[in-house]
C-alpha cells in the first residue's frame, strides 16, 4: 500500500469513527510526517485527495479540518429513505443506522417503503417530484435483477439536483458502469455489500471442508441473488467444478411468500447434495424445515451456509454458519454519503462492505 494511502485511510477512520468530527482540526503536516515516518509531500498528496474528495477543508493560514456537512441554515434538511420493508430482518437496524446519522447532521428523515412493488415505488417517486421538497434520496432498489420501469423518474430526480444513492443493491441500468477500483462513474452510487466476494466466501468455506456436491437457493429478482451466484461460481472453479443446474434453485419473492409449491423442488435438488448455500437467512430457516420434515439433520447429514447474520441465524436448530450484514453501519454510511454527495456532487460515493463468515458448526468436514 502507498505511503499516502496509509494516511488517507488512517484519517478516513478517526472521521468514521468519530475521533474527528465536523469542524475538528487534523494533525499538521508535519506530525503526520513524524508519525507515518513520510516527506511532506507525501502527507500534502494525501490531504489534498481527502480535500478533493470533500472530506477535509484547507484554509490558509490555519490548518486543514473534518468538513462540517451539518445541515447550514436556509438548506432543505429533509431526506427521503426509500426502503423495501421495515418491520422485521434485517431492515430495523438499516433503517435506525440512517436516522441517527442524518440526525446527527441536523437531517430528518422521510421513510417510504414499497413492499418490493416498483408501482408503488413508482408512486413515491412521483410524489418525491410533484413536492420537490427533500434534499436527497436514499433508495433501496425493488427486485433489482429485473430492468426497472422506473429509470425515467430517477433520471428526473437527477435533472433536479437531487442527489440519489442506492443501498443494499443498485440498478445496473443507473449504476453508470461503476468500477469498484475507480468508485462510481457517471451513474447512481450505492452502499452495500459486496455481495459476489461475500458468497465466494460462504462457499470456499464448504469447499474447505471437502464439500464437492454443493446446491444453491438463490433469489432471481434481486440483483444480491445475481452476485452470490457469481460468487459461487468463482469458488467452484477454483476447485475445477462444473455449476450443475440440478442442484441451483432460483426462487422469487413470491415464492417466498408462499412455500408449498417450492418444497418438492427443494427436497428434489438437494437431495444428493452435501451442502447447500442460501441466499440469506429467510431462505436458510425455510431450507431447515423442509430438510427437518425429511429426516435430514444439519450437519450430520447435509451442511449448510447462509448470509446476513439476522437473529434468525442464532434462532434456528443448529444454529447456522452465515456472512454477517453490516445493518446499523451500511445505514450510518449511506446517510454520510448522500450527505456528502450533497455538499460535494463529484464526491465517489459508491462503497461495498466486505465481511467473514461467523461460524457457528453448521458445516462438517467430510
Amino acid at each position: 500500500m502507498p505511503k499516502y494511502q496509509e494516511v488517507i485511510d488512517w484519517i478516513g477512520k478517526q472521521v468514521s469513527s468519530g475521533k474527528l468530527g465536523p469542524g475538528d482540526k487534523i494533525p499538521s503536516e508535519n506530525d503526520l510526517c513524524v508519525q507515518f515516518n513520510i516527506s511532506r509531500q507525501t502527507a500534502r498528496h494525501a490531504i489534498g485527495i481527502l480535500v478533493q474528495e470533500g472530506i477535509l477543508t484547507a484554509e490558509r493560514g490555519s490548518g486543514t479540518y473534518v468538513t462540517d456537512e451539518r445541515v447550514g441554515s436556509g438548506e432543505r434538511s429533509r431526506i427521503a429513505v426509500i426502503t423495501t420493508y421495515v418491520d422485521s430482518y434485517i431492515f430495523p437496524k438499516t433503517i435506525q443506522g440512517i436516522e441517527s446519522k442524518l440526525r446527527e447532521l441536523g437531517y430528518s428523515v422521510q421513510l417510504f417503503f414499497t413492499n418490493n412493488s416498483s408501482v408503488r415505488e413508482r408512486e413515491i417517486l412521483t410524489e418525491i417530484i410533484s413536492r420537490d421538497e427533500v434534499a436527497g434520496i436514499i433508495l433501496e432498489p425493488t427486485r433489482s435483477a429485473l430492468p426497472n420501469p422506473n429509470t425515467d423518474l430517477l433520471a428526473r430526480i437527477s435533472a433536479m439536483n437531487i442527489p440519489i444513492l442506492f443501498m443494499n443493491s443498485y440498478y445496473p441500468e443507473m449504476s453508470g458502469g461503476w468500477n469498484p477500483e475507480a468508485g462510481n462513474i457517471n451513474g447512481i452510487p450505492h452502499v452495500s455489500m459486496n455481495d459476489k466476494k461475500s458468497a465466494y466466501k460462504a462457499v470456499r468455506s464448504l469447499l474447505d471442508k471437502g464439500h464437492r456436491k454443493i446446491g444453491c437457493v438463490l433469489k432471481m429478482d434481486d440483483r444480491q441473488g445475481l452476485d452470490r451466484y457469481s460468487g459461487y461460481l468463482e469458488a467452484i472453479s477454483e476447485e475445477n467444478l462444473a455449476p450443475d443446474d440440478s442442484k441451483i434453485i432460483w426462487l422469487d419473492t413470491e415464492d417466498l411468500k408462499k412455500q408449498e409449491h417450492i418444497r418438492e423442488k427443494i427436497r428434489d435438488r438437494l437431495s444428493d447434495c452435501t451442502a447447500v448455500f442460501c441466499y440469506n437467512d429467510e431462505v436458510a430457516a425455510i431450507v431447515i424445515q423442509i430438510l427437518d420434515e425429511d429426516k435430514r439433520s444439519i450437519p450430520e447429514d447435509i451442511s449448510l451456509v447462509s448470509m446476513d447474520d439476522s437473529d434468525l441465524a442464532k434462532l434456528t436448530r443448529p444454529p447456522i454458519d452465515s456472512i454477517p450484514h453490516p445493518k446499523e453501519k451500511l445505514g450510518e454510511r449511506a446517510a454520510e454519503n448522500l450527505v456528502r454527495l450533497i455538499h460535494h456532487p463529484g464526491f465517489l460515493a459508491t462503497y461495498e462492505f466486505e465481511e467473514e463468515i461467523t461460524v457457528r458448526g453448521s458445516v462438517r468436514e467430510i
